[in-house]
């Protein structure tokens, strides 16, 4: 398998499902009669980031993994989304933006150094590889398990297949 069959694939699948996520959770409100800036401000826990930038990080990650991997010109998009249509938008370009990288892209990546900033002023430098397994997957699935509790837990009638984007 190459390092774009390990990498493209699964960042695409994730973001058509969280597509397909958000479509379900705003029929949901339009049917029970719910605000959705309720719904795209709702947490999990006080402590934790709302609807709206879980889903804005799933997008930087996915956008973000393919750029840095590839030693491409990492984009930087503002989290300007309010409302469900704009977060499809977002997911909508970022999908196109990882569709657009070439396998050739790719190679060698896997045992490239990657260095990438892990907070104010810090950066952190791994090989391709481990980047991808312990920091960009790792978060990127995170914040899309988030978004997908955050909806479940409001009533969004979403299951495990919604999640894989297979239902």
């Amino acid at each position: 398998m190459s390092f774009h069959d390990a990498v493209v694939p699964a960042y695409l699948q994730i973001l058509g499902s969280l597509t397909g996520l958000l479509t379900k959770a705003e029929a949901h409100c339009e049917a029970k009669k719910i605000e959705p800036a309720v719904l795209l401000g709702s947490r999990l826990y006080p402590d934790m980031l709302p609807l709206t930038k879980q889903v804005q990080l799933v997008c930087d990650h996915a956008a973000r993994g393919c750029a840095r991997l590839t030693h491409s010109e990492v984009p930087s998009t503002p989290d300007t989304e309010t409302t469900f249509g704009e977060l499809k938008q977002r997911l909508a370009k970022t999908i196109d933006y990882v569709k657009s990288f070439q396998p050739a892209q790719f190679d060698g990546g896997d045992v490239k150094e990657v260095t990438f900033p892990v907070g104010p002023g810090r950066t952190m430098t791994l090989k391709g590889q481990q980047f991808l397994n312990a920091f960009s997957f790792p978060n990127f699935y995170f914040h899309a398990v988030t978004a997908h509790g955050i909806l479940r837990h409001n009533g969004v009638e979403i299951g495990k297949r919604d999640f894989l984007g297979v239902s």
